[in-house]
């Protein structure tokens, strides 16, 4: 039958790491059901708070779909159910409802909402003020930026999580090692994503709670891990997710663009500038963008990426700026902090990491550079 969901059980043997919001185990997996011997170890993950705790020894039902289609989830199977356990009473935190109306629905505390300790500023705020607003096609792109924002003097930065991919922020080991490194200072989860530090009802409100709820002069939107793509200009969750520049715009941010810009992918359409920053930056963004674009050592590959850029008309319609992207890398290996994309690092691929870096370095600036102005302002 199409669509049907694939579960097997098995019998959790070890846990193998802890997060906030998800444990990662090793599961003996039963035989299937068909006498099909692919029994054996596996690696799954548990999100406590739509199941429970996990611990060895524990039996549970897993979907294993993904995995055995051979699609990109890290190897991962996802936990169902623990067995013999039931929920126990839900606290009354909230009345927003995430994963709506399917078998997992959660309950949780919107900022929005009127018991939420962060109402009555969601209440009062009509803008986000100037706040530079970074959006990154992927989400590895989300560690550069936030380090590169450090680097450029922002004090505080967050990242709102929108819902294209991944929806529980737990799956994200790098937004969890960002947070430990102070590098981000809170992860907000936006529309049916879940389990960031804070929740809001969309992007809009999600933006919103970023500038006044966490205080930040820089943040990063972007989806989460695992995001789409069909081999077609629009059939990817990154295009939908470039709408975020234009509600930066709409409440009085300045956005920007990190550039998705790779020489070391073997796919033509993603080589120099990925095909869709150019479609999100020419046909997506109704808005004038900073967009900015690394600086490269090697020549070719600069003339490659400024000369897509132009012919894409961008430097017609957007702000394009040139920055120096290594600090935030430079900062990333001071926090202990190897940045990954596709299986691809820094020294695989470097004009990823130095774009996204150099969009984090060009927010920053931006924040350094109002928190001046306000001062001589005040000081005025």
């Amino acid at each position: 039958m199409p669509g049907m969901i694939r579960l097997r059980r098995g019998t959790v043997a070890e846990v193998l790491a802890r997060r906030a919001g998800a444990i990662e185990v090793r599961v003996d997996m039963d035989e299937g059901a068909d006498g099909n011997p692919d029994g054996g170890p596996a690696e799954a993950i548990a999100y406590p708070g739509l199941v429970g705790p996990v611990s060895p020894g524990d039996r549970v039902l897993l979907n294993t779909t993904a995995v055995e289609l051979g699609l990109g989830t890290g190897g991962l199977h996802f936990v169902v159910a623990v067995e013999g356990r039931s929920g126990g009473d839900v606290e009354p935190v909230g009345r927003t409802m995430k994963l709506r109306y399917t078998p997992h629905q959660v309950q949780v505390l919107a900022a929005e909402e009127e018991h939420s300790p962060h109402r009555d500023a969601l209440l009062a705020a009509d803008g986000l003020e100037g706040v530079p607003v970074v959006w990154v096609p992927l989400h590895s792109m989300v560690g550069p930026v936030a380090a590169g924002a450090r680097a450029a003097g922002a004090a505080r930065v967050a990242y709102v999580m929108t819902g294209g991919a991944a929806l529980p922020a737990a799956l994200s080991r790098s937004a969890a090692d960002l947070r430990r490194s102070g590098l981000l200072d809170i992860v907000i989860t936006s529309g049916q994503a879940f389990g960031g530090d804070l929740e809001t009802v969309n992007t809009f409100s999600g933006l919103l709670a970023a500038r006044w709820a966490a205080q930040a002069d820089v943040v990063v939107v972007g989806d989460g891990p695992g995001n789409t793509g069909t081999h077609t200009i629009w059939g990817a969750t990154d295009i939908e997710s470039a709408m975020s520049l234009n509600a930066v715009a709409i409440l009085a941010g300045r956005p920007v663009a990190a550039l998705r810009v790779s020489f070391a992918d073997g796919r033509d359409r993603h080589r120099g500038v990925s095909h869709h920053s150019l479609t999100a930056l020419s046909r997506v963004a109704m808005v004038p963008v900073h967009v900015a674009v690394p600086v490269m050592k090697d020549e070719g590959h600069r003339r490659a990426v400024w000369a897509a850029l132009r012919q894409a008309k961008l430097d017609e319609r957007h702000q394009l700026v040139e920055v120096n992207g290594q600090p935030a890398l430079d900062v990333l290996a001071e926090r202990g902090i190897e940045p990954a994309s596709m299986g691809r690092r820094a020294s695989d691929d470097p004009e990823f990491f130095l774009a996204a870096g150099a969009a984090g370095v060009l927010a920053g600036r931006m924040a350094a550079g109002d928190r001046a102005w306000r001062s001589r302002t005040r000081g005025g």
